[in-house]
C-alpha cells in the first residue's frame, strides 16, 4: 500500500486526502503548532507536527518535511497548491529520497517557473507573446530603453513572482526607476529572488488560463477558466466557461497551451495563463506548475477528478482520456470566502468560528477546512472556503450561487460573502462587461460598500 504524506494545509490538503482515500492510499498530515485541531490533522491517517506557527518554521521548512516522510514511510509527497508546490529546491529533494513528488519535476519547475524562459519556450512553439524584455532585465537605465521602445504602460514583473507580488506598472518614463526599485525590493522578499522582466502592458484584459494534463506523449486541454474577477490581481471569484470565448477561439487557446507543455515534455497538471484583449486576441502571460486553487470549477464543468489524474500520472500511470472525451456540464462558479472585512479593504480577519453552517444542494460544492469552534490562525492565508455552484447556464448558476451565499452563514468573523452577493448583482458582472480592474475601480470608488454603511 503506497503512502502518500500531504505538505500543506487547509482545504487544499483535505482535499488531497480525500482523492488519496478513494484511491486506496494510506495518508499523512503535516501540521504546525497553530494547526493541531485542523480539519486535515483529524481526516488523515496520521499526522506529524512538523514545528512552530511560522510557515518559515514549518509548511516551508525542507528538513522537518523530509524527515516527516521518513518517521512515517511515506512513498510520495503531494504539496498542493502554494508553500512548496513550485519549489524545485524541493523537489529536487523529495526526488534525490526516493520519494516520488506529486507534481513535475525539479527541472520543469525551474524551467517554466522562471517566467521569462517561460515566455521563451511561448514564442518558440507559437504561442503569442506580449511585447517585453528578452529575460532578466540586468538594471533600471537597460529596462528604461525597453519600456521607452514597447510604449508604456508596462508591467514591471518579477521572474519568480506570484500572488500579485512583485509586480508594478510604470505609466511613464517619470515612473519607471522607482516602480522598478520597488518591484525588486518586494521580489526579493518574497521569493529570494530580484530578478525583473518588462512586459507591454494590456489595457482592459480579461483573465484566461487553461488547465492541461499530459503524460509525456498523451496531452489535453479540460477546457478554461475566468479569472477576471480579481482584486490587486488576487482571484475573487472564478467561471467556467468563459463568456468571453467561443468555440474556435477556446480550441486555439487550448492548442496554444498543449503545444508549450509537451514541447518539454511535462508531467503532471498544469495550468497555462493568458490575457486576453478588447479585440479577443490572447497572450501568454505564465505557467503555474501546481493543481490551482479554482480547479474545482473545471472538475465540476467536465466531471474529472484532476487531483486524482495527478496522482495516477505521478505513479507511473497514463493519462486514461482523450481530447474527444472533454465534454462540458453546464456552467460553473467559484467563490473564494475569506477570513476578510470588505468593508475595511478586505482587512484580514483571523478568529474563531461562532458557528460554520455551508449551504447544501443540487450544484453546491464546498470545499473547506472549517467547523464551529474552529480558530482560524493570523498566520496563512485567509481562504475559510469554496463555494462551488454548478447550473444549466450561466443564469441559472447565478441564480443558484445568489441561494447558496445567502445560506452561507458563518459567526464570529468577518468574511467576503456580503461582497460576492453583491457582486453577482452587479449589471456589468451580470452581463460580463468587465476586465481585471473592475473590482478595484468599484472598491476605489466606493460603489460596492458606501460609506453611509
Amino acid at each position: 500500500m503506497k503512502k502518500i504524506l500531504i505538505a500543506n494545509r487547509g482545504e487544499i490538503a483535505v482535499r488531497v486526502i480525500r482523492a488519496c482515500q478513494e484511491l486506496g492510499y494510506q495518508t499523512v498530515a503535516v501540521y504546525s503548532e497553530a494547526d493541531k485541531e485542523a480539519l486535515h490533522v483529524l481526516l488523515a491517517d496520521e499526522a506529524v507536527c512538523i514545528g512552530p506557527a511560522l510557515s518559515s518554521d514549518s509548511y516551508l521548512k525542507y528538513s522537518s518535511i523530509l524527515t516527516a516522510c521518513e518517521i512515517t514511510q511515506a512513498d510520495a509527497v503531494h504539496p498542493g497548491y502554494g508553500f512548496l508546490s513550485e519549489n524545485a529546491k524541493f523537489a529536487e529533494l523529495c526526488e534525490s529520497c526516493g520519494l516520488i513528488f506529486i507534481g513535475p519535476s525539479s527541472n520543469h519547475i525551474n524551467l517554466l517557473g522562471d517566467k521569462a524562459q517561460a515566455k521563451k519556450i511561448a514564442k518558440k512553439v507559437g504561442c503569442p507573446i506580449i511585447k517585453g524584455s528578452a529575460g532578466i532585465v540586468a538594471d533600471v537605465e537597460e529596462g528604461m530603453r525597453i519600456a521607452e521602445n514597447i510604449g508604456y504602460p508596462v508591467f514591471i514583473k518579477a521572474t519568480a513572482g506570484g500572488g500579485g507580488k512583485g509586480i508594478r506598472i510604470a505609466y511613464s518614463a517619470e515612473e519607471f526607476e522607482a516602480s522598478f526599485n520597488q518591484a525588486a525590493n518586494e521580489a526579493l522578499k518574497a521569493f529570494g529572488n530580484e530578478g525583473l522582466y518588462i512586459e507591454k502592458m494590456i489595457v482592459n484584459p480579461r483573465h484566461i488560463e487553461i488547465q492541461v494534463v499530459g503524460d509525456g506523449s498523451n496531452y489535453i486541454y479540460l477546457g478554461e477558466r475566468d479569472c477576471t474577477t480579481q482584486r490587486r490581481r488576487q482571484k475573487l471569484i472564478e467561471e467556467a466557461p468563459s463568456p468571453s470565448l467561443d468555440l474556435k477561439l477556446r480550441k486555439k487557446m487550448g492548442e496554444a497551451a498543449v503545444r508549450l507543455l509537451k514541447e518539454v515534455g511535462y508531467k503532471t497538471v498544469g495550468t497555462v495563463e493568458f490575457l486576453l484583449d478588447e479585440s479577443s486576441d490572447f497572450y501568454f502571460m505564465e505557467v503555474n506548475t501546481r493543481v490551482q486553487v479554482e480547479h474545482t470549477i473545471t472538475e465540476e464543468l467536465t466531471r474529472k477528478d484532476i487531483v486524482a489524474m495527478q496522482i495516477a500520472i505521478a505513479f507511473g500511470d497514463e493519462l486514461q482520456y482523450k481530447q474527444s472525451d472533454i465534454e462540458f456540464n453546464g456552467h460553473v462558479f467559484e467563490f473564494r470566502i475569506n477570513a476578510e472585512n470588505p468593508k475595511k479593504g478586505f482587512m484580514p480577519c483571523p478568529g474563531s468560528l461562532e458557528y460554520y453552517i455551508p449551504p447544501g444542494g443540487i450544484g453546491v460544492r464546498v470545499d473547506s477546512a472549517c467547523y464551529t469552534g474552529y480558530k482560524i490562525p493570523p498566520y496563512y492565508d485567509s481562504m475559510i472556503a469554496k463555494l462551488i455552484v454548478t447550473g444549466s447556464d450561466r443564469t441559472d448558476a447565478l441564480r443558484r450561487a445568489k441561494r447558496a451565499l445567502s445560506e452561507f452563514k458563518i459567526g464570529g468573523i468577518h468574511t467576503t460573502i456580503d461582497f460576492h452577493l453583491r457582486m453577482i448583482e452587479d449589471q456589468k458582472f451580470i452581463e460580463s462587461d468587465y476586465n481585471i480592474g473592475y473590482v478595484d475601480q468599484l472598491v476605489e470608488e466606493k460603489k460596492l460598500f458606501p460609506e453611509s454603511e
